[in-house]
């Protein structure tokens, strides 16, 4: 991972190979960026770029969305699902000291 290549948060799609990926609209990708549900990394010409684990939120997303929830409960439920990860990775790390 020296130079970033095995790296799931790089940067590498730009939004209609991210669309054609999920199988989503570029459009349903855009007004989810504007909610907050994703946040793609930003080429030097403002480009946005999304990278493997935008990929699989976006996935959850549609998932979600499948399920039944609005946009508001989508983004409840990725903000849980964020939060859990955030604890057991610091519980990970007490276990490791």
């Amino acid at each position: 991972m020296a130079n970033g290549e095995d790296d799931p948060t790089r940067g590498l799609y730009g939004i209609s190979v991210a669309a054609e990926l999920v199988g989503n609209g570029e459009q349903n990708i855009r007004l989810y960026e504007r909610r907050g549900l994703v946040t793609p990394a930003r080429s030097a010409g403002g480009t946005r770029r999304y990278s493997d684990h935008d990929l699989g939120r976006l996935r959850r997303i549609a998932e979600l969305l499948g399920d039944g929830l609005n946009l508001a409960g989508v983004g409840r439920v990725l903000e849980l699902e964020d939060e859990i990860g955030r604890l057991r990775a610091e519980r990970d790390a007490g276990d490791r000291r």
